[in-house]
């Protein structure tokens, strides 16, 4: 089952430093395969490029690791880039990825398509905060919180993963991880590929990243999807608490699943007996109980698994890139990006409110983590997301998404305005593009592919 990571001068938003003409990129076989077999990036060509790592400040950069899929020519109509959120998760396997996936589909011919790993992430030059053990590194949310000592000591040990990250071998690199210095990168990567404007396709995070960049660079963009939409304001405490939202919202979903099969798991016959089911499972198993389920839900794939779990049949494992670089680039962004509240007693607060709002797991949702104690202040203000620019940035949200709910999609829609359209699918879990819903599919492909903007808003059926 996956796991689910969920200073100094002030910059101008709408635009980077002049920069001279960024240097050819020079690709190269194999691309960095992450220590797996078989190699998620295998057919791929791959390129370093070097770009400020404070961009009031260019003379000291840090390096990118960049991936390509080449388009064919004759159909290639521009570039693609593509990032699957995080923040903190690696990108350059993307282009093998929607080539295994969508490789008949006209897509990958139309495009190239580039993958990179974010500053401080993974094959680019990379950050810590030294957290050893999954607790640390599972700081950036929960856990459930059973009431105000509960918080207190999550607040104790939020503050130590906050001064390690204050004092790890990166400490120097800490305040320039952003989501405006790696929009700033998207435009550098577009400024070294020579091109004048370029497409994108982001995910989760990725979609509040994209959103950042069609707002800095707006004449810069082609065609922009932004999948599972966070908020305008990114992931910040509200965010963050929206989690219990989309919790609620989605596991209506796994409860009928396992009422249906409850003859193989025993969880409950009725959607309404697996969900009491989960209260008398949570009193026993403890906080991480709570985080494994809200993991499981999303995808439907992740059921069975959700499932044997309950029953004490499985654990949940992490993955191979579930270290402490992706925790430490996730807390280091999302603490950088928002200011969030320093007082432990605005958590209790927050942690009672949600317990009557979304009481499966919303004091997890609402507890404090480490960006309230965070060791630097902000090197300018968020991204405002929104403004003037062209008509050409498409949205899809499913309805029932555990981690970037409906609500915030809708947020973030109305900050574009006349810019956006949105397409939303009836539908559970995280994330549409490539998924099992054919309408939601034809709306990203055809956009990308075929240049079809919707005239307006629309919404694609369950199963369709």
């Amino acid at each position: 089952m996956r796991k689910t990571l969920i200073a100094l001068a002030f910059l101008p938003l709408l635009a980077a430093p002049p920069a001279e003409a960024a240097p050819a990129l020079r690709w190269t076989t194999p691309c960095p395969d992450y220590g797996m077999t078989p190699s998620p990036t295998a057919g791929l060509e791959c390129a370093t490029l070097r770009v400020p790592l404070d961009y009031a400040h260019p003379d000291r950069t840090i390096e990118l690791t960049l991936s390509r899929h080449a388009g064919t020519p004759g159909k290639r109509r521009g570039v693609l880039l593509m990032n699957p959120g995080g923040p903190g998760s690696p990108g350059l396997a993307m282009p093998a990825q929607l080539r295994q996936r969508l490789g008949d589909s006209g897509l990958p011919d139309a495009y190239d398509v580039i993958g990179f790993d974010p500053r401080g992430t993974a094959s680019s030059t990379l950050v810590t905060c030294g957290m050893t053990t999954p607790e640390e590194r599972g700081a950036v949310l929960g856990p459930y919180a059973d009431g105000p000592a509960d918080v207190a000591a999550t607040a104790v040990r939020a503050r130590a993963v906050a001064e390690k990250c204050g004092r790890a071998s990166t400490k120097d690199l800490l305040p320039h991880m952003t989501t405006a210095n790696t929009a700033r990168d998207l435009d550098r990567i577009r400024e070294a590929l020579g091109e004048k404007k370029i497409s994108y396709y982001g995910l989760s995070y990725g979609s509040y990243l994209g959103a950042a960049y069609a707002s800095m660079f707006p004449g810069r963009t082609d065609r922009i999807v932004l999948d599972s939409v966070l908020g305008p304001h990114g992931l910040d405490v509200r965010a963050n608490q929206r989690f219990a939202e989309g919790f609620d919202d989605r596991f209506p979903d796994f409860a009928a699943w396992a009422a249906q099969r409850d003859d193989v798991y025993h969880l409950g016959r009725t959607p309404a007996a697996v969900t009491a089911r989960f209260f008398e499972l949570a009193a026993v198993r403890g906080p991480e109980f709570r985080s494994d389920t809200w993991n499981g839900l999303y995808d439907d794939a992740f059921f069975p698994d959700v499932a044997r779990e309950w029953a004490g049949t499985a654990r949940a494992a992490a993955g191979p890139l579930d270290g402490d670089n992706r925790a430490a680039l996730q807390l280091q962004v999302l603490c950088n990006d928002a200011d969030w509240p320093e007082q432990v007693g605005y958590y209790r607060h927050a942690v009672e409110r949600e317990r009557a709002r979304h009481p499966m797991f919303g004091p997890a949702a609402a507890n404090v983590n480490p960006c309230a104690f965070w060791p630097v202040e902000r090197a300018e203000p968020p991204v405002r997301v929104g403004g003037p620019g062209p008509a050409n940035i498409l949205l899809v949200q499913n309805l029932r998404d555990p981690a970037t709910p409906l609500s915030g999609a809708r947020e973030t829609r109305a900050a574009f305005g006349a810019r956006a359209r949105m397409v939303t699918v009836d539908a559970g879990g995280h994330g549409v593009f490539t998924r099992e819903n054919a309408c939601g599919n034809e709306a990203v492909l055809g956009y990308l592919r075929d240049g079809v903007f919707p005239a307006a808003d629309g919404s694609c059926r369950s199963g369709r």
